[in-house]
């Protein structure tokens, strides 16, 4: 059984897009600065609706994360980490961490990580984190 993917909206479509193209594409109000993730057509903090599309650095660090040790037909029988990484530009987003294993001596908070892209589909590709080189 394959991920649930998501179905690109028109507010949606450019970061879809951008992950197609391997660009992490985020949003900013003209008028304040403020970045912000989800996509929407206004900004969360001033409600301006002057904002523009970006391409975002992919770089930040792991925030929080959980363990999931129960097998999904989507992630396979191994170990999966759920994540919300901070990235640098200053939004969070829920992902999963790949490239390292999935242990809490591996996974550690506030350890610098880098967008890669899995290729779901012709149309999907999903921005996965993996620990930052160097």
């Amino acid at each position: 059984m394959p991920r649930i993917l998501p179905e690109p909206t028109p507010e949606t479509r450019h970061f879809w897009e951008g992950c197609k193209d391997g660009e992490l594409r985020l949003q900013r109000c003209v008028d304040c600065a403020h970045s912000y993730f989800p996509p929407r057509a206004f900004c969360p903090k001033c409600a301006s609706r002057n904002v523009e599309v970006y391409k975002a650095s992919g770089k930040g660090f792991l925030y929080s994360y959980v363990i999931n040790h129960r097998p999904h037909p989507a992630m396979g029988t191994e170990p999966h980490s759920i994540a919300v990484v901070e990235l640098s530009e200053g939004p969070r987003l829920m992902t999963n961490i790949v490239g390292c294993p999935q242990t809490p001596e591996a996974l550690q908070l506030d350890m610098a990580v880098e967008v890669v892209f899995e290729k779901q589909n012709d149309d999907i590709s999903l921005p996965l984190f993996q620990p930052a080189k160097g």
